[in-house]
């Protein structure tokens, strides 16, 4: 398993091993000993999985408030995305910044999304499936987001000037500046 730190260091991208034959392959995509061993502790209590049939679907950006925040470790079972974070804990150094990602079946990378970061993703082929865990239970009176479109994060979610496929939530969430001080950065 290999661990990369993003432009910002609580984000990671994580690559299983993957073992492979003529038959197909294999690989651990948790483990709790060997992420517990790269200083990546986590208790997961869900599994979420979304197909998205469309190239343009644009799912986010999601969080959840305390006492529900989650911790998130995202994949990609078919299809690809670009999955971004966008630091939402008031006072840190990076809050307002976001990290991106492609995250494909092919590279078999995950990317660990830590509570304090809104959460989103984007789809760039058709029929693409992500499955990721989470670290606390849905709770619809804690299920928050951030408007994608904020033009003071200028995230570029590869849509080459097609616009997206959104929910009907996703088309109302509010700008960085309106969100309330939910998260507040620990050292």
């Amino acid at each position: 398993m290999q661990v990369e730190d993003l432009d910002i260091p609580d984000v990671k991208l994580i690559t299983p091993d993957r073992h492979g034959d003529d038959r197909g392959f294999f690989s651990e995509t948790w483990n709790s000993q060997r992420f517990t061993d790269a200083g990546l502790s986590f208790s997961w209590v869900q599994d979420n999985h979304s197909l998205s049939k469309d190239k343009g679907v644009l799912r986010g950006l999601h969080f959840q408030t305390p006492p529900f925040a989650q911790d998130k470790l995202v994949r990609v079972t078919a299809g690809s995305i670009i999955d971004v974070a966008v630091d939402i804990r008031h006072g840190s150094p990076t809050f307002g910044q976001h990290v991106s990602a492609i995250i494909s079946a092919d590279n078999w990378r995950q990317i660990l999304v830590p509570a304090g970061f809104a959460h989103g993703f984007c789809t760039l082929e058709p029929n693409t499936e992500v499955v990721y865990k989470v670290s606390a239970l849905y709770s619809r009176d804690h299920d928050k987001g951030l408007a994608w479109d904020d033009p003071d994060l200028a995230i570029d979610w590869k849509l080459d000037g097609t616009p997206p496929i959104l929910s009907e939530k996703d088309k109302s969430q509010p700008n960085l500046q309106e969100l309330p001080k939910d998260f507040v950065y620990q050292p």
